[in-house]
């Protein structure tokens, strides 16, 4: 594909200080045009009054105070784990006062042990997921160690961070009230928390060296491109895989990230029915077996409401590597024949599939990841029901002898309904997706005068991260140079991790050169 406005591609397609940062960000909390030095030594003035940065620079005032502890060090092969453990405040404007945990693992090679190498803060994707729990020195952890000591931050909502739970969440009252706990854990709160990090770990050691690097998988990506816009003092490179934000400058991106999104999703579908053409009956079959229960589906004993429309979203598997194969296996047993019923097998697995017991933040906070001043107002139901309704109608098309399509990473105000982990949540859910009153994420003033190095792993064929709008973002990023490929899905640096962040290193530190 063509290089971009201001971007550099690679294309590859296989066949098939402390006192110095308080006062940058103090500086940023003025509603006027501030300036800041470049990296190379020029100045630039922008103005951004973007509640993302007030929150960021508002939460410097809290640093003198930060309460952090050192936890326990662990071993697994090749690698040496710390836990530290922050009390961050909730909202970073110092409004509500409360404070939420935060937790940070640092992970080292043991052979770099007592060597000083530079960080590298990791972002995992989402939203709503914890940061990875390494077993051993493997995959792009193992490249990554060889280069930094990688800091794994479970975003707050997720893993020892506070963690968002339907019952702790119901516990905090109302509706209205649990909304208002939650829009605190968007990108720029993940953004100034990790800043507090950085200031504690960093800053307060080495002043002069005090900058990281970003590797964001992603939502992990999306973080990184809005503290790219917030605080690009901070950092020293950048890298994205499957990372670059939808329509950035847009009130509310959702919409047109599915507009992009459901033809890609069909046209998965069809390869995967091309690959396991004896599925098409299999999954017609189950459509015919769920429609026909009481109540239009299988009441299973957590609850949950096994339902055509709920079958259907086993397509969220269908973008990453060994996607289709894991289905594929899923659906060979999909019956009991002794029976005609569906099998212990299949429930078990489709449930586990399903994220939304065990991560409920992924479903409530999903479209809340595209606004910027605008409501999401259940986005991907909308194109759904005014663009692709015949397409996605599986008690039509099983009943037609049609293929029938799942859906891909969209969340459904339904699933409030038919999972029974959520139907608590559902009026919660409601508040959130009505919300217009968001503050914005992007700066591309600040992103078309960008100095710090970014690269990017985009993938041409992407489930979730439309290729055509990322290159509308990556045309607003001053400097930013992609590796387009085909030969991986969104799972990218899961399947082939250590070879894809060499890559990255290569191309955002040069030894890749322009081309």
């Amino acid at each position: 594909m063509p290089a971009r406005c201001g971007s550099d591609s690679l294309q590859s397609f296989h066949p098939a200080s402390a006192q110095h940062a308080y006062s940058l960000f103090a500086t940023r909390l003025k509603p006027r045009p501030y300036i800041n030095k470049a990296r190379n030594g020029r100045s630039r003035s922008t103005t951004f009054q973007n509640s993302v940065i007030a929150s960021s620079a508002a939460s410097v005032t809290t640093r003198m105070t930060l309460k952090h502890a050192v936890g326990e060090s662990v071993v697994v092969p090749g690698l040496r784990m710390t836990d530290h453990t922050f009390q961050v405040p909730l909202d970073h404007s110092n409004k509500q006062g409360a404070s939420i945990s935060l937790f940070v693992r640092d992970v080292s090679a043991l052979s770099k042990i007592g060597h000083k190498l530079p960080t590298l803060l990791f972002l995992q994707g989402g939203p709503g997921f914890e940061a990875p729990r390494p077993v051993e020195s493997s995959s792009w952890i193992k490249c990554a160690t060889a280069h930094f000591k990688v800091l794994l931050m479970d975003q707050r909502g997720t893993g020892r961070s506070s963690p968002v739970t339907t019952a702790n969440l119901v516990a905090k009252g109302s509706a209205k009230q649990q909304a208002s706990y939650l829009q605190h854990f968007r990108a720029d709160s993940i953004v100034a928390d990790a800043e507090l990090v950085r200031e504690t770990l960093l800053i307060s050691s080495d002043a002069q060296n005090s900058r990281w690097s970003l590797l964001g998988q992603s939502f992990g990506g999306f973080c990184a491109v809005q503290y790219l816009s917030a605080v690009p003092q901070a950092l020293t490179e950048v890298m994205l895989t499957g990372g670059l934000p939808p329509c950035i400058d847009s009130h509310c991106a959702a919409e047109d990230a599915y507009r992009h999104l459901y033809p890609r999703v069909i046209a998965q579908n069809h390869k995967f029915y091309k690959r396991f053409p004896s599925d098409v009956a299999r999954v017609q079959r189950i459509i015919t077996y769920l429609s026909e229960q009481p109540g239009g589906g299988l009441r299973l004993a957590n609850g949950d409401h096994l339902t055509p429309r709920a079958f259907q979203l086993l397509g969220l598997g269908l973008g990453g590597g060994g996607g289709m194969e894991r289905l594929h296996w899923l659906l060979e047993r999909a019956f009991d024949e002794e029976i005609c019923h569906l099998s212990a097998t299949f429930t078990s697995g489709w449930q586990a599939s399903m994220p939304w017991d065990t991560n409920p933040l992924y479903a409530i906070m999903h479209e809340s990841i595209y606004c910027s001043q605008g409501a999401s107002d259940w986005a991907a139901h909308r194109v759904r029901q005014e663009h692709f309704a015949d397409d996605f109608d599986a008690v039509a098309a099983a009943n037609a002898g049609k293929p029938v399509l799942m859906t891909g990473e969209m969340v459904f105000p339904w699933m409030f309904e038919d999972f029974a982990s959520l139907r608590k949540l559902r009026e919660t859910a409601e508040v959130i997706a009505a919300k217009s009153d968001w503050g914005a994420l992007y700066d591309s003033t600040a992103l078309g005068k960008n100095q710090v190095p970014v690269a990017s792993a985009t993938y041409y064929e992407d489930l979730y991260v439309d290729f055509e709008l990322a290159q509308e973002t990556a045309s607003k990023i001053q400097g930013v140079r992609q590796w387009v490929t085909n030969e991986y899905m969104h799972s990218g640096i899961r399947d082939d991790g250590a070879r894809i962040l060499e890559r990255l290193l290569g191309i955002v530190r040069g030894s890749i050169p322009l081309t």
